[in-house]
């Protein structure tokens, strides 16, 4: 029968990528681990890891087997937690994953009053663009803004996000606002290069027939609010999610445009790995923030001013 220790040793070497490092987390030898995983794979007949003389990779049936070592170690916690605790207190960590913008101005506030509200909680936040793997990983919860794609990820919806195209006054002033989305091209454009096709730039008109434009790209940058410095500075036409650019706009230092011509919403969701019993803190943390961002979001509220 596969021990506790084992289990975790694996895990461990899998989140460290090595073995001595993960003898540290443990706050055991080297010897150990590797003694662990040796035991391990050949109880289990197979080789988890191709090694290297520099790492260590997971085979295919190693992959499978950190998946459900996963779970297995969850559900322990879990049932540890439930006979430790009351139903009402929350403690352990939870591992979120967001993107940096977002995260940062409008999830950030919302895990800080979860906090207050659960203080024997204990929170580790990667706040990054970049697409991560949560169960690889070790995510509890990732938040993704995006047309969700077939996976094998729970998801649930939080809150609407629509795009908007803008300049600044002076921009305008100085150049003109585009009339139509096909005008674009005689103007600079300023771009997210974590988008599939950060130049192609699709509208949708009155009667609801599709339009991509491909625009002059000027500028192109993985960070929202960088692109918004540019864009307030003047340097050219941009398009953005309303959960970035509502403050600017709000503030008059963005004028939205092209408002006649519709862009395909999007979707912020909390995603969590498929589980058999979902523990009480990630759900309760799914919960809260489910019903904080619920009906129309204050970031959509700029769309109510007047553009050109």
């Amino acid at each position: 029968m596969l021990k506790t220790e084992e289990i975790q040793a694996f895990v461990h070497i899998v989140k460290a990528a090595t073995m001595t490092a993960a003898a540290v987390r443990l706050g055991v030898a080297k010897s150990a681990v590797s003694r662990r995983l040796s035991e391990l794979e050949e109880q289990l007949g197979v080789e988890l890891f191709h090694r290297t003389t520099r790492k260590l990779v997971l085979t295919e049936s190693g992959q499978g087997f950190y998946t459900r070592c996963i779970q297995i170690l969850t559900d322990l916690e879990e049932a540890e937690h439930a006979v430790s605790q009351s139903h009402h207190e929350l403690s352990g960590q939870l591992r979120v994953a967001a993107p940096l913008s977002f995260g940062v101005m409008h999830l950030g506030p919302a895990i800080i009053e979860f906090q207050k509200q659960h203080p024997k909680l204990s929170f580790d936040i990667d706040f990054n663009d970049r697409q991560i793997d949560l169960i690889q990983e070790g995510f509890d919860v990732g938040i993704r803004i995006a047309d969700l794609k077939d996976s094998s990820l729970i998801a649930r919806k939080l809150a609407k996000m629509s795009t908007v195209v803008c300049a600044s006054p002076g921009y305008i002033k100085q150049h003109g606002a585009p009339i139509t989305p096909e005008e674009l091209v005689n103007h600079p454009c300023i771009t997210y290069s974590y988008l599939d096709n950060p130049n192609h730039w699709s509208f949708i008109n009155n009667q609801g027939a599709e339009k991509i434009i491909k625009v002059p790209k000027l500028m192109q940058a993985n960070n929202g609010s960088f692109l918004s410095d540019a864009s307030i500075a003047g340097l050219g036409i941009l398009r953005q999610p309303t959960f970035i650019a509502y403050e600017s706009i709000t503030k008059g230092l963005l004028i939205p445009i092209l408002q006649n011509f519709s862009i395909a919403e999007i979707n912020a969701y909390a995603i969590y790995p498929p589980t058999r019993h979902l523990s009480q803190r990630v759900r309760r943390f799914i919960d809260f923030l489910v019903e904080r961002f619920s009906g129309t979001p204050y970031w959509e509220q700029c769309l109510n001013h007047t553009g050109n």
